[in-house]
Order: structure tokens, then sequence, then C-alpha cells
């Protein structure tokens, strides 16, 4: 087995598209590990393309590979699935591998019921069970005793041993020389190049209604600040780019760590601009040195604050009080950096009552952006037994926080999203106006431009006023007519290039 073709699958819901489309880092970490071993790879991101499965049927036609092997969370499965059983079609002798979240996590319920389709799948990290597990099938030895493996025999679920996660990062290398670059950007920023990027690992926390804690087994490992700045260095020299989107759970976790890595990315005087997520206490935390984070390149950050209830945050076991968020937010619209966050509604005891009081939380708390997604039950989640009653539908490719998976006590599920709409209408409504005086010209165009992006490819294109939709457009046209306004980066003296 020589060649191997990396797929992306076709997933669109509405949600992470709305900001735009780049790398996925998680294969370009396996490519870089495979090419390592001694293996010609491939990386070809359908959803970027936007190509169809017909188009990726073409693809694997003309790749020529040996194996085909596809990544995916729980609302890509059904599509990675698919791309892994065209290859069999194609040639039946291709070896189909699945990675990810879902796979990880689900492996025993779908690879009985999947053999013939796929062959493998990776759990937890790949990049050392990939190349161990194709070294294994060239040898003729057995898989089973590859590390972090899984696959179903006469409808029996063979499993490796665990592996342990690699102790260090810093020796990881991407692939980012088989990135088409062309395919990617972020359509708040105009003409940007944008590349997701790593610098951690794992996360400490247990949220009730998040799984990134189980798939990393409770573990946090971070890269060194040096690493990083170098990895940031070359992206942007060798191949220009200038949004950096932080893929970590919690990079902000070592203050030491991360105030290093601040140091050096001024030091650096780059013109780039990085976003990232990060959890309520840390900004409170750093509350002296947020004007270093903008000093820095940061201009984006995105909080979890969940609910209005205190009671649901416990339940949630999200560790915050509903006032450290609030003044979280106060401190990041200070500093001149976009603040963004989320509210979960849909749980079975949502009320109109209650989905009016996280409204109402939502402008009185004053995001530049905001989210009312809802309540999506990971099938491995910790919360997924105390739902199941309320479950609806146990189509996976609807699990994006976009789609009503459960039907609460007191609402139907389409009400639940006709009020989910009427939240973004009353929140946004007065939006509009608000961006438009916003001083700061950065800040100004950049949120003028989400919201253009957000009602153009968010899930709620559909439901936005034409109206609305002209009148940002005119706003937009007038800015560009404007000298270039609003291309500076923040940091004194550097625009894009």
């Amino acid at each position: 087995m020589k060649k191997v073709l990396l797929i992306n699958p076709p997933t669109h819901t509405g949600a992470v598209e709305a900001a735009g489309m780049w790398p996925p880092l998680a294969l370009l970490y396996i490519a870089g590990s495979l090419r390592k071993n001694g293996y010609e790879v491939e990386i070809y991101d359908a959803m970027a393309k936007r190509h169809d499965f017909v188009m990726i049927r073409k693809a694997i036609e003309e790749s020529g590979a040996d194996v085909v092997a596809s990544t995916a969370y729980t609302a890509m499965f059904n599509d990675a699935r698919t791309c892994l059983k065209i290859a069999k079609e194609v040639n039946a002798n291709i070896t189909t591998v699945i990675g990810g979240i879902h796979a990880t996590m689900m492996y025993n319920s779908f690879l009985p019921e999947n053999e013939g389709i796929i062959d493998f799948a990776i759990l937890g990290e790949g990049e050392g069970s990939f190349s161990e597990l194709l070294k294994a099938l060239d040898n003729k030895t057995d898989p089973s005793q590859v590390m972090g493996v899984a696959f179903s025999k006469n409808g029996k679920v063979i499993c490796g041993p665990q592996r342990k996660f690699i102790p260090d990062l810093d020796k990881l290398e991407p692939a980012w020389d088989l990135v088409n670059w062309d395919d990617y950007h972020f359509l708040a920023i105009p003409g940007s190049r944008p590349a997701l990027i790593g610098s951690s690992r794992g996360c400490i926390h247990t949220c009730a209604f998040c799984s990134q804690h189980k798939f990393w087994r409770q573990t946090y490992r971070q890269r060194s600040a040096s690493s990083l700045l170098f990895e940031i260095k070359y992206l942007f020299y060798k191949h220009g780019v200038n949004v950096f989107l932080f893929a970590d759970e919690y990079a902000t976790k070592d203050r030491s760590r991360w105030e290093e890595i601040l140091d050096g990315l001024i030091e650096m005087n780059l013109p780039i601009y990085l976003i990232m997520e990060t959890r309520v206490e840390d900004i409170l935390r750093d509350e002296e040195i947020l004007p270093k984070y903008r000093k820095a390149g940061f201009i984006h950050i995105f909080i979890g604050v969940e609910s209005a209830s205190q009671d649901t945050l416990d339940r949630f076991n999200k560790g915050i009080k509903i006032e450290q968020s609030k003044r979280a937010i106060e401190l990041l619209n200070s500093a001149n950096i976009v603040s963004e966050c989320s509210f979960i509604i849909g749980l079975p005891e949502e009320s109109r009552e209650s989905i009016q009081q996280t409204l109402d939380l939502a402008i009185e708390y004053n995001p530049d952006i905001a989210h009312f997604l809802f309540f999506t039950p990971w099938p491995y989640g910790d919360m997924y037994e105390e739902m199941k009653p309320y479950i609806r539908t146990d189509d996976y490719s609807l699990y994006s926080f976009v789609e009503v998976i459960l039907k609460p006590k007191n609402l139907s599920r389409d009400e639940l999203f006709e009020a989910a709409l009427q939240c973004y209408k009353i929140f946004y409504s007065p939006r509009l106006v608000r961006y438009v005086s916003i001083e700061d010209d950065f800040k100004r165009y950049y949120l003028l431009r989400a919201m253009k992006a957000m009602i153009e490819h968010g899930f709620i294109k559909d439901y936005v006023l034409t109206d609305v939709k002209d009148t940002l457009d005119e706003i937009l046209q007038k800015a560009n007519d404007d000298s270039g306004k609003g291309l500076s980066t923040g940091k004194a003296g550097a625009v894009l290039p």
C-alpha cells in the first residue's frame, strides 16, 4: 500500500461554514505522519470544493489510491461513510479507514453494520495508529495488535490496545504543502488566507453537553510557545496565511506559556489576525493584559455563556457563574476585541418564558455576536441517557446544533425552531445600526462582513428579509469605496499585504 487519499467529506450544515472554509488540520497532521513513514498522500477537501458524490467518485477513480480514509464528527459521519462506500464501489480492494470523534466513541455500533464498507476505525489520536496499521497490512501481520485500531470481522468487533497520547506535540509536522490554498477563505476579511492551528490538545473540564473531555480522556498537553510561534511565522511567509484560527479547546490554560505566546507575537509584529475560543475565567484572569491580546493580533474571541439560568449552568457542569460571563464580555468589548458567545436552548424543560429569559440575557450582556443553538445530545455524551426520551431523530447528519433534535415537554420542535429564529431577529435587528456606529474602523467593517456571511451562508439564510441583505450590501459597498478603511489589523502601522 503506497498511495493514501484523505477525504474531508462534503458536509454542509449552515453552522461553521457561515464563517468560511479553512484547511482540515486533523488530516494535515495525519498526512504528515504518513509521509514520514514512506506513504504517498493526497488530501481531497470535498467540503471546501463543494463537490458532490458524483465528483467524489471521479476523484477517487483518478487518485489511484490504495487506501481511502475520512474523518468524521457526528454530523459528518453519514457523508464520510458514503465516501468510503463509493471507494469500495470504485475498487473493492481499496482499504477504507475512518477516524475522528464519532469513530472513536461509536465504533462498536457502526463497524458491524458496515463490514465491507468501513474496514478500520482509528480511535483517538491518529498519527501513530494509522501509520502502524498500514505497516501491519503491508507486512501481513495481525492488525488487532495495532494500538488505537478497531475493525469488525463476521459481526464481531475487534479492538487493539488503547494507544497512549503523543507526549511531545512539538514533533508533529502537518503537511501544509499539500494544501490548495485557493479553496479557503475567511468571509469577514476579504482576500484573507486562513488556517487552523493547534497550540494544545485536550481539556481538563467536563462540561456535560460537550464530549471533548471523553475523546482526550480528560488529559491536556501543550506545545511550546517557540514551536507555535515558528509555525505561525512559517505559514505567514511560506504560504501567505494571515488569519489563524486556534483549534484548541483551551489554548489559554497555562498563563505563563500564554503570555510568552502573546509577547512572541507582539515581537514578530506580523500583519495577521488571530481568532480563538477560551473560557470566561481566563478572560477575567487576564483583564490587565487584554490590551496585549489585541496588540498581538487577537481580534475575535469566542466564549461559551450557554444559559441564562445558573441551575442550567450547574447542570452543564460549566464551573462558572452567570455574572462572570457578563464581565468577560464587557472586558472583551472594552479591549476592542470582537466578543462572540453561544446560548443553548431546547432542553426538555424549555418554555417560551425560559427562551425569553435567554434572549433578555443575551441583549443585556451585549456580545458583538451571539448564537442561539439547540441542545444536541451526542450519543456518547454524559447527558444522552437523560435526554433519550425526548430525542425525535437519530439521523446524525442533523446533530449540528442548528437542527432541533429534542422535543421539549411544552413546545413542539417547530415552535422551538421558530423561537430560535425570533431570538436571532430580535438580537440582530438593532445590531446593524450599532455596527455602523462603532468607532474602531477594523471592528466596524469586520462585524458588518461577519453579519453578511451569517446571512448568506448560515442556517438562517432562508429566513432573513431581502431588505436587510440589501441594506447591508449598500453599507459594505460604501466601505469598499472608502479608501480601504477597516483593513488595519489593530497593530500600529500594520496592514494586510
